[in-house]
């Protein structure tokens, strides 16, 4: 283990769990639910694991109060869900599906009952097929319709749901999604990708005056930030860090904090970057003040110089940078392949606090570590390596707030084990086991090694 001491925070801070709508939920066509992008993207052959569907999940739509009740030992301040858009608006926008709000509405109320504050994203990656149709992210208009959904959803539950995050890494719905192809809608484009990445800031922006209009508490966004690393110190590798570092980062961080689009765009996207989807005022709508940063941690990426993947100008897609990743040599990796070196998210944080002096507080919205977990003979899983991992990321992360960043809270991905995207069912976040034939939950060890933490750190600053 990293380090057999357990690690501490400052009094006040706070630890939850997070999960997200598409991957837990299941029911997709009960109570009036529309389709989404992932419904869709699940269902087309070859493009998930084993065929693997978000279609039953985990049952989360109908088991939610077990699981509540399992949060409730856990012993968390807060629980971090997503609002799925499709169940709420089947069409992406018109006629407003009542049961599809109600689902939400009793959610947050067990979750308040059981002393739980409610944490709700509203975008994370499940957009209604009907707006996809229309031409998706790349479409200025599913910005206004997103602004239109967090009001409807700000006004439902906004009595209740202090603190909302807008948006859940938007670097996957453009690039991964428009881009790469790896995720919904599985489109391999330049130009329109970076159109979606804009569209999805200025549906951001959109979001943050809808909910400051309907008084709806704390706001913020959540990016999956990379500690991003020259390959070696050649001044070529360097300048190919510094283009990733544009790619995964400046994207967001720029407009949202700095008032700016990165000033090395050019550079990073050449042609491809014809500012065409943009309209003056959009800074400004971006920028809107947030009351927190949601920052999405799990491996440091580190890429080398290289050629364009594609030779041809016209066919390039908004990632073909010429970075490509290089691997991380004598360091474990995770079963999804990623380094694990926890004191890169000390570095990213120290350095996410000089390089924007404007920065609101920040929140860890996810963390974790998928595994190769086994159920032992003694019925439990002892999942030493996420334990590993969290200890590891935890500490890393108390140093950063020693180094003066301000970071109030934390939380672990994934409560549950659940549909892991294009990786389906084989991919393991969860603190709790799921049995995907029986849906049975087992909390396995780094559950216990979670509440043991949480315990602890209530006992430390108990008055």
């Amino acid at each position: 283990m990293t380090n057999d001491r357990l690690p501490e925070f400052p009094a006040g801070f706070q630890f939850g769990a997070a999960t997200a709508s598409y991957q837990i939920e299941g029911a997709v066509t009960a109570d009036g639910r529309g389709p989404s992008i992932w419904d869709t993207y699940s269902h087309t052959p070859g493009l998930v694991l084993n065929g693997d569907t978000g279609d039953v999940a985990c049952d989360h739509y109908n088991r939610y109060p077990e699981d509540v009740e399992l949060l409730r030992r856990l012993g968390v301040d807060a629980y971090r869900f997503s609002v799925a858009w499709p169940r709420v608006l089947p069409s992406g926008s018109g006629p407003v599906n009542p049961k599809g709000l109600d689902f939400y509405s009793r959610l947050v109320d067990a979750l308040l009952e059981a002393g739980i504050t409610p944490v709700a994203t509203l975008y994370h990656w499940d957009l209604p097929q009907a707006l996809e149709d229309l031409g998706g992210w790349r479409s200025r208009d599913t910005a206004e319709r997103f602004a239109e959904y967090a009001r409807v959803v700000a006004d439902a539950l906004g009595d209740r749901v202090r603190r909302w995050i807008t948006l859940n890494e938007p670097f996957c719905s453009s690039f991964v999604g428009y881009a790469i192809g790896r995720h919904a809608p599985g489109a391999r484009e330049g130009t329109p990708a970076l159109a979606a990445a804009h569209h999805l800031l200025l549906a951001h922006g959109l979001a943050v005056r809808e909910l400051r209009a309907a008084d709806a508490g704390e706001v913020g966004i959540t990016l999956n930030l990379d500690r991003v690393l020259p390959h070696t110190p050649d001044p070529a590798d360097v300048a190919a860090a510094d283009r990733a570092e544009t790619l995964h980062n400046r994207v967001w961080l720029d407009p949202l904090f700095a008032g700016a689009y990165p000033a090395n765009e050019a550079e990073v996207w050449g042609p491809l970057a014809d500012g065409s989807y943009r309209r003056e005022g959009d800074l400004e709508t971006i920028g809107r003040p947030l009351d927190f940063l949601g920052v999405n941690y799990y491996r440091p990426t580190v890429v080398a110089d290289g050629p364009f993947t594609e030779p041809d100008p016209a066919l390039r897609t908004a990632v073909d940078i010429r970075s490509p990743e290089r691997g991380v040599e004598g360091v474990r990796h995770t079963t999804m392949g990623w380094p694990v070196v926890p004191g890169t998210f000390t570095d990213l944080l120290v350095d996410l606090k000089k390089r924007y002096p404007q920065l609101p507080p920040i929140e860890i919205t996810e963390n974790g570590s998928a595994e190769a977990d086994t159920v032992s003979e003694d019925g439990r899983v002892h999942d030493t390596d996420r334990v590993d991992y969290l200890n590891g990321h935890l500490h890393a992360l108390a140093a950063a707030i020693d180094a003066g960043v301000d970071v109030r809270a934390y939380f672990v991905w994934s409560l549950l084990d659940n549909f892991e995207w294009a990786f389906g069912y084989e991919r393991r976040f969860g603190i709790i086991r799921v049995d995907y034939d029986t849906l049975e939950r087992l909390p396995k060890d780094s559950y216990s090694w979670y509440q043991r933490l949480i315990e602890e750190h209530r006992a430390r600053h108990a008055s």
